[in-house]
């Protein structure tokens, strides 16, 4: 099957929401208002926002503002500070922070001047750091502070490569003597010497960028090997850029909150490049941890985040719901009721009956309008989530309560979109339609398939692993397993990689099992297991918070997590939970037996990744000796 997203025709330039954009995506150059590469779209969005906010971060616990102009100063100074230490066109800088408004400061600074970004996640440990500075060649590193120096210097006499190391914040390390060390002020005063003895040079170096040239490094998650490091080039970017516009319009009075790692794609896209082309605010989250306290704060338009996120939002609300009085419960029982029904009608795109309308807008009032402003969603007109499945009954969960919340499909290797479900277009359980300007296919093994410029260069130095990636007439190979119905969505069965055989010749995609186990509010992951295996078995992860506020109900003792996932009576409700599920699949698809993980798992653990996705290979692996006892 082949899909193929019409080219549209007309005028050189469409409009939307006062930015501009070609109008023929696909075709070369990729243009947003007229700039073909990201750093001249920067300078262009710098030099006509000045002092109109550009983001906002907590200094103190109060929020302050910066502007376009302190975006352009900053930026140009650590790229003109790093030009005068010696970097080249092409070299690579690693970044190894939490989400700060200096990491934006320095990924502009480094594409403005020629260079590559690369993001390492905050919860990588020493070696692999060592591992991602030397296979990137990194000369310079960034680091947010003492923490991650920390690392760096575990490992200093493992990356003799490294130039300098440039640290964003001073706290605690006011005494350091490293020769290779130096704060981030040091590097912006180098830059605004560099910039007096060579006016406009920042601008001149702007002017040489292509659009073919790599802008950053993205590393996957290394969860079948060592890390891969996917080339993504500013052609890559821009197109996936306009291809988030023509599908998901942001405003430029948009408020928008930055939390999930910004080495992760769909943060960068989210939280810097869409943002870049809109000309909307960007807000910092003080720490994952304060994540929902910030997210009342701003109150963002739109919010795209993981399946755990959403899942973890929801589980708060059903322990509030719990420790309601009695009169509470019964209303937002009754609240529930109301969006459901209308959540039948509105989340594909149809007019509720005038009586389904009328209980929504008198429980709305009542209950619900109360519950989004609580969590900071009150002015929402969108959310979405990406990266990892998600149950169809938790979509329609927050479409219920007056959040309407779609669904996309997108990779590093593909820029981090190729299909989305829009607001006017939704069809849920699927992912959507292809996005403007890409192309999809099925092929014969059930392997989703794309093309379009937003598909990434290649990995870095693996030309192997890159000539793996594409089919012989250039086609993205996604890994990933899917169906296209009549109307063209696409619905995600799996990982080609995840598929279970099991010892009866039957093959078994996971993905759907395990998603609808997670929309459990007692069971926050699940890895099903089974290939070569008789039967189907399954690994869960249980939801801590839900779990011992129901252990506290029932007053059934427990002193620690360990002993929580012990309790006869939390495994009595396990089962409860898995045997609902497998009333919905067949007699081969059906949960045989489980276990539970009992150790809380962290982005730090190797079983998880930072987006906190489970790595199946290395749950199968370290568990073995459960997975083992239920054979």
């Amino acid at each position: 099957m082949n899909i193929q997203v019409g080219k549209q025709t007309g005028l050189a330039q469409i409009e939307i929401n006062g930015v501009s954009y070609n109008s023929e995506p696909g075709q070369r150059p990729v243009l947003v208002d007229g700039c073909d590469t990201i750093p001249k779209l920067f300078q262009a969005r710098c030099m006509a926002l000045l002092d109109r906010t550009a983001h906002r971060e907590k200094d103190m616990g109060i929020w302050k503002s910066y502007s376009w102009t302190t975006y352009w100063e900053q930026s140009k100074w650590i790229g003109l500070g790093l030009l005068s230490l010696g970097m080249a066109r092409g070299e690579v800088v690693s970044i190894l922070s939490e989400d700060r408004r200096e990491w934006l400061y320095t990924d502009m600074g480094v594409q403005g001047v020629g260079g590559i970004a690369s993001g390492v996640y905050t919860t990588d440990s020493a070696s692999q750091l060592a591992y991602l500075v030397n296979d990137s060649s990194s000369r310079f590193l960034f680091v947010e502070n003492d923490e991650q120096l920390d690392k760096y210097l575990e490992i200093a006499d493992q990356v003799p490569d490294l130039a300098k190391v440039i640290i964003y914040d001073r706290e605690g390390l006011h005494d350091l003597q490293q020769d290779k060390c130096m704060f981030i002020e040091d590097l912006v005063e180098l830059g605004k010497t560099y910039e007096a003895k060579n006016p406009g040079a920042f601008e001149a170096e702007i002017a040489k960028s292509k659009p073919e040239d790599t802008a950053m490094l993205i590393y996957t998650s290394g969860t079948t090997g060592m890390p891969k490091g996917a080339m993504l080039g500013h052609e890559n970017i821009m197109a996936s850029m306009e291809a988030g516009a023509r599908a998901l319009a942001v405003n430029p009075t948009d408020e928008q909150l930055c939390f999930l790692p910004l080495c992760h794609i769909l943060e960068r896209n989210v939280s810097v490049y869409f943002p870049l082309g809109a000309a909307s605010t960007v807000n910092f989250a003080e720490s994952p941890e304060t994540v929902f306290d910030n997210m009342q704060e701003v109150s963002p338009a739109t919010f795209f985040a993981v399946p755990r996120v959403w899942e973890k939002i929801y589980s708060r609300v059903l322990v509030l719901a719990q420790e309601a009085t009695p009169m509470g419960r019964w209303a937002f029982q009754q609240a529930m009721k109301a969006g459901q029904a209308r959540a039948e009608y509105v989340m594909v795109g149809k007019e509720p009956p005038a009586g389904v309308a009328a209980a929504y807008a008198f429980w709305d009032f009542m209950v619900l309008r109360n519950l989004r402003r609580m969590l900071g969603m009150d002015k929402m007109r969108r959310g979405g989530t990406g990266a990892a499945p998600i149950s169809p009954e938790l979509l329609k969960w927050y479409w219920s309560i007056g959040v309407p919340l779609i669904e996309g499909y997108g990779m590093t290797e593909n820029a981090g979109i190729a299909t989305i479900n829009t607001l006017e277009q939704n069809l849920p359980g699927t992912v959507g339609h292809p996005v403007p300007g890409v192309q999809m296919r099925i092929a014969e093994d059930g392997e989703i398939q794309t093309l379009g410029l937003n598909n990434f260069q290649g990995y870095w130095r693996n030309n192997e692993k890159t000539a793996e990636t594409f089919t012989a007439d250039g086609w993205l190979r996604t890994g990933d397993v899917g169906r296209v119905d009549e109307a063209g969505n696409l619905t995600i069965t799996g990982r080609i990689k995840d598929i279970i055989i099991t010892a009866g010749g039957k093959n078994i995609t996971p993905a759907e099992i395990e998603s609808r186990l997670k929309f459990s509010h007692y069971i926050s992951d699940a890895v099903v297991i089974g290939d070569g295996r008789k039967y189907l078995s399954c690994l869960i992860m249980i939801d801590q918070e839900n779990v011992e506020k129901f252990a506290q109900d029932r007053k059934i003792p427990f002193s620690d997590f360990a002993s929580l996932c012990a309790a006869e009576e939390v495994l009595a409700q396990i089962r409860q939970e898995v045997e609902a599920v497998n009333k919905d699949f067949a007699r081969v698809e059906q949960i045989k037996d489980f276990r539970l993980i009992n150790v809380l798992l962290t982005a730090e653990d190797d079983e998880l990744t930072a987006t906190m996705k489970l790595k199946r290979s290395f749950v199968e692996k370290k568990h073995k000796a459960l997975i083992d006892d239920m054979y």
